[in-house]
């Protein structure tokens, strides 16, 4: 098995990013180089396998694009990419991360975020293109207080 790393994003990886998220059946279009400052990739023998992002909205962030291969799904690369996003948030002082999901949401109850209604999502956040134009309007909308996860803990993942 190649060896897997964990790195910041670059500009230059803005396509394997998109190949991946379009791989995995996650929207892509809107994901632009400058924005992937804040991305988080996964790399196994030389190619990106896995990544998240934030997309910091002053105080607020987006949690985007978390995404793993389906070859390597199970293995706990969503987990520490995930560990590695809040460790970011934490950093960048975010006080509330929000995230839309079609597909995740067990997971993401599992892992501390609460399902939102969607009118009472902050303004700022309504105004992504992930929430207005890329997501559809029945994708769950979820939020976390990034202070109420301990710092250490993780994330919580049953079994």
């Amino acid at each position: 098995m190649n060896e897997i790393t964990y790195s910041p994003a670059s500009p230059n990886d803005l396509p394997a990013v998109q190949a991946l998220l379009e791989r995995c059946g996650l929207p892509s279009e809107d994901l632009e180089a400058d924005q992937i400052e804040h991305f988080v990739l996964c790399r196994s023998g030389g190619r990106v396998v896995g990544t998240v992002g934030l997309e910091l909205l002053g105080e607020l962030a987006l949690l985007r694009s978390l995404a793993v291969a389906p070859e390597l799904r199970g293995g706990r690369i969503g987990h520490e990419l995930w560990s590695r996003a809040l460790a970011a948030a934490r950093r960048l002082e975010v006080r509330q991360l929000f995230l839309l999901t079609t597909t995740a949401e067990g997971l993401f109850l599992r892992w501390g975020f609460r399902r939102l209604p969607r009118e009472s999502v902050p303004e700022v956040v309504r105004q992504t293109s992930e929430y207005g134009a890329v997501c559809p309007s029945t994708a769950a909308v979820m939020a976390m207080d990034v202070g109420r996860c301990a710092p250490g803990q993780g994330p919580q993942v049953n079994g």
